[in-house]
């Protein structure tokens, strides 16, 4: 089985460049996690709403049009789909969240918030952080668990080109980091346990150009329930892939 995460940054502009088909005709994923599709149903093509081979699931911001957004290609029919946190003392409208329930395991497709506009922004970040952890361990006690996405935030210096001049910014904070630990301790961070030591990024500043320079964080992760680690044949950056400030990473598992 193969399952990709991409952040698009826009799937409407990723898609008329040809991007994203060429990335399913290359890798043929199985499941495809998009992060950022800045759109909402309506405002996509057929093509792009009913892509032939998959069945798709789209959740969009519904206060704030063209704002985040995530979705599902998925070859297989799931047994269910659900599109928030499901906690009703927390806000979730921001098209951030896609539960995607199969025989065998759930897949989670999300996109963390960036928390960069304000203290205000950040505190909703950290909570989503600990929403969601939350939900997956919940999930875990039915059926193995596999969540995706756009984490915006390193988990380690070795995950930025410049750690000191970012030490202390949004995405490189002591509360992010401890939380994203909880993750690592829960979950297992497919990439990192593969490659301990290596140093690959998945996101890049457009505006200074720092793809062509390789300055970029790893914020794009999958991560997968412990008891799946020893099905896991493969994970890599698909840094040969364009079309977006990120990159997609790709996952490969015996299921």
């Amino acid at each position: 089985m193969k399952i990709i995460t991409w952040n698009v940054n826009g799937l409407r502009a990723v898609w008329k460049k040809g991007e994203l088909q060429n990335l399913i005709k290359i890798y043929q994923p199985d499941i495809l996690g998009i992060q950022e599709t800045k759109s909402s149903v309506e405002q996509l093509t057929d093509e792009t709403k009913n892509h032939e081979g998959y069945f798709t699931y789209f959740e969009s911001a519904t206060m704030r049009k063209g704002y985040s957004g995530v979705a599902i290609y998925s070859k297989e029919e799931p047994l269910d789909v659900k599109g928030t946190l499901g906690d009703k003392n927390f806000l979730d409208d921001e098209g951030r969240t896609i539960i995607v329930e199969y025989e065998d395991f759930y897949l989670i497709n999300c996109y963390w918030p960036n928390g960069g506009k304000s203290p205000e922004h950040f505190q909703y970040k950290l909570q989503y952080y600990e929403k969601f952890l939350k939900l997956a361990k919940k999930l875990e006690k039915e059926k193995p668990v596999i969540f995706l996405g756009d984490i915006n935030a390193t988990a380690a210096n070795i995950d930025l080109a410049r750690p000191k001049e970012n030490a202390g910014h949004v995405g490189c904070t002591p509360e992010e980091r401890a939380l994203l630990k909880q993750y690592t301790e829960s979950f297992v961070d497919t990439w990192r346990t593969a490659y301990p030591d290596k140093i690959e990024y998945t996101w890049w500043d457009m505006k200074s150009h720092s793809r062509d320079r390789n300055i970029g964080w790893r914020i794009d992760y999958i991560f997968v329930s412990k008891s799946l680690w020893d099905k896991v044949i493969n994970i890599e950056i698909l840094g040969n892939i364009f079309g977006s400030d990120h990159c997609p990473v790709l996952l490969e598992l015996n299921l």
